[in-house]
């Protein structure tokens, strides 16, 4: 999830920009944009999609070469297609992370609160 700054330092960056000129409107719409592209990162890097896609990936180049494989493979393995078998259980599993992950997205993050509400103070 993405990072929160701590009352103080929060309280104390605001104030820095302040006195560097800008106003309340212009830090809180900082603040929300750095939230935002926090947020997305938190999307687009969740380990669901990077196990998932790496899964499906493997399993695909796996069951194509079950397909492919000659008779001195599968004698060499038994009898049993070990690559077809393992690429249909890798492609499952990716496939397992990746409607999990379109199921159940990460939660977006909870707003902060304005500076003055976290201080109790009446605005």
């Amino acid at each position: 999830m993405a990072e929160q700054f701590e009352p103080d330092k929060r309280a104390e960056a605001a104030e820095r920009l302040r006195r560097a000129g800008y106003s309340e409107a212009d830090v809180q719409r900082e603040v929300t944009e750095l939230e935002e592209k926090s947020a997305t990162a938190a999307r687009i890097f969740d380990l669901r999609r990077i196990i998932g896609g790496l899964f499906v990936l493997y399993g695909v180049i796996l069951t194509i070469t079950g397909l492919t494989d000659g008779d001195a493979a599968i004698d060499k393995a038994q009898g049993v297609n070990i690559n077809l078998w393992t690429g249909l259980g890798m492609l499952a599993l990716g496939i397992f992370f990746l409607v999990w992950l379109w199921v159940r997205p990460a939660a977006p993050t909870a707003p902060p609160l304005p500076v003055a509400e976290e201080k109790g103070a009446p605005e």
